[in-house]
């Protein structure tokens, strides 16, 4: 006499069935482990990562970031007040050729006392010229003050230095009178008229636009000569508008609206769920290949790189000038933008025809103009400047925060 079975007893039996060895359970263990003790554990302190403990660190480090910067800001100041400076007359931090190739335009006002953000700038890229040596014999550094008052410290030690062009020097404030022109716009003319300033005086063949907050990683000058020579000879990279050296480190997550990073981010569970099939395999000692497990790791793989930060896996590029990536550029933000100087010239036609107020600021316009006049923008991966600004030029901060 048969007798039938409960569905009860069928799915008793197959939890029987799994034991610690079986390959369900070590996966779901891996996964326990990964994610909810390894990871948190190493990343809790990771500014950019998922597992970033906000409310235990953010003060804290920001704090010591300020810290930090106010350090790094004097030892700029000691660096150029022991720099000889050719009787007060010459510049002779970095002279470039009669027409250089490579413009490096820093923007500066005056801003946060005692951080001294553009003498940091400044020191850094006067180090790696030197550094760099003849391979940088083409640029230029040149120092745009927008200041309007004449109190700026740092942009009057610089002038010893460094060729400087004063916006507001021996002329009424434009915008004094005028209350329809904010802060914005006044950012976008400001940057008009640096750009304009740098290709009237130089007609080099690029202009580096960089911020008074943004210092220039180690690599800067070995990766430009890379791109700027070897790859933008590439068709789809001729002629695009601008190229970015910075984006937001907060804004680099895989899932973000850049439809390019869910390719890269495929590719990384294409590239990682074989290995660590393989790995996992060959170590629980299981027969052939199998396509659920290799599924799994990509997954894992794919959930691991986001959740800890997609930016701590680009930093691998640094190890090569090649490996450097170009993908096309979203609209946020401008601490470092290299201009091809016909497209210069064409973005400053473009920027007259803009008018920028709050929410709609010059990065947004730059970004704007690429469909409205067919245009293409690039930005290069890993970032080659560091955004070391905590207080904007824009808009008061009382209370600085790296978030």
């Amino acid at each position: 006499m048969s007798t039938s079975t409960s569905p009860a007893a069928m799915l008793l039996r197959r939890l029987r069935r799994l034991s610690w060895g079986s390959t369900a359970v070590q996966l779901f263990i891996l996964t326990v482990v990964t994610f909810g003790l390894l990871a948190p554990l190493a990343c809790h302190r990771l500014l950019h990562s998922y597992f970033y403990l906000r409310h235990w660190h953010l003060n804290q480090m920001s704090q010591e970031f300020l810290q930090q910067s106010l350090k790094e800001g004097e030892a700029a100041l000691h660096y150029f007040e022991e720099l000889p400076s050719a009787n007060g007359s010459v510049p002779i931090v970095w002279q470039a050729t009669p027409r250089p190739w490579l413009v490096i335009t820093i923007i500066t006002v005056d801003r946060q006392p005692g951080f001294h953000y553009v003498l940091q700038v400044v020191s850094q890229f006067h180090r790696l010229l030197q550094q760099c040596g003849p391979q940088c014999e083409g640029h230029q550094l040149f120092l745009c003050n927008v200041e309007r008052s004449v109190s700026h410290f740092d942009a009057k030690l610089l002038s010893k230095y460094v060729p400087v062009a004063n916006r507001y020097e021996g002329t009424e404030d434009d915008y004094g009178d005028d209350p329809s022109t904010n802060s914005f716009e006044k950012e976008k003319q400001d940057y008009v008229y640096c750009l304009e300033s740098s290709l009237q005086t130089y007609n080099p063949d690029y202009v580096l636009m960089v911020e008074d907050d943004a210092v220039p990683e180690e690599q800067i000058f070995p990766v430009l000569e890379h791109l700027l020579r070897a790859r933008f000879s590439e068709p789809h990279l001729q002629d695009a508008l601008y190229l970015k050296l910075y984006h937001p480190e907060r804004l680099q997550h895989y899932i973000n609206p850049e439809p390019m990073r869910i390719l890269e981010w495929l590719g990384v569970g294409m590239l990682l769920g074989p290995l660590l099939t393989w790995i996992y395999m060959r170590f629980a000692s299981r027969p052939g290949f199998s396509w659920p497990v290799m599924l799994f790791f990509s997954l894992y793989s794919m959930g691991l790189v986001e959740l800890v930060g997609r930016h701590y896996f680009l930093e691998l590029r640094r190890l090569s000038p090649s490996l450097y990536s170009v993908v096309p550029a979203s609209q946020c933000c401008t601490p470092a933008m290299l201009f091809p100087a016909p497209a210069a010239r064409r973005t400053l036609t473009y920027l007259s025809q803009v008018y920028c107020h709050k929410g709609f600021g010059k990065d947004m316009a730059l970004y704007s103009l690429l469909r409205a006049k067919g245009e293409r923008a690039y930005v290069v991966e890993p970032n080659l400047v560091k955004h070391i600004g905590l207080f904007s030029s824009l808009r008061y901060n009382f209370h600085p925060s790296l978030l």
